[in-house]
């Protein structure tokens, strides 16, 4: 499957325009998705500024029977040591995900309710779906997420 790469541009093509098939996701599913970084909800942005793979690190049902899901970015920068999780190029190759270096950032996420204005097609796709993260890279992320739960940011994104 191919899909868009880590970090490219924001596109009103690339929004979502029907849900009715798609799959809820899961715990390591990973999404295209307009990720709103914290610096920037905190400086008065409402919209991520690129599109990015992201991955699903919980996935829950609440009151309304919809389903709230916190997501992990993913990106090319390298995070700060202990900040982040690299993705080896394998795994990369079988997300469809293109070939620099990229990182899961376990420092913040964005909580939304499923599908959302957010979620993008991934290039290639009738879907935002990349594929599943590998279980002991899953892991790996979850508890460097746990490990970073004194600075830890959740950004609430808009319904």
């Amino acid at each position: 499957m191919t899909s868009k790469p880590s970090g490219t541009q924001n596109h009103p093509s690339g929004q979502a325009s029907s849900t009715k098939s798609w799959k809820t996701p899961e715990p390591a599913d990973v999404l295209s998705y307009a990720y709103l970084w914290a610096d920037e909800a905190e400086n008065g942005q409402e919209e991520g500024l690129k599109d990015r793979p992201v991955v699903v690190v919980v996935a829950r049902v609440v009151s309304d029977g919809r389903t709230q899901l916190l997501v992990a970015p993913i990106t090319h920068r390298e995070p700060e040591r202990g900040e982040g999780v690299e993705i080896p190029a394998p795994v990369k190759r079988n997300l469809g995900l293109d070939r620099e270096p990229s990182w899961i950032v376990t420092t913040e996420l964005n909580r939304f309710q499923w599908p959302g204005p957010d979620i993008r097609v991934a290039r290639g796709s009738s879907d935002p779906f990349h594929g599943t993260m590998p279980g002991r890279l899953f892991e790996e992320m979850r508890a460097s997420i746990l490990d970073n739960r004194e600075r830890f940011r959740t950004t609430r994104r808009t319904e």
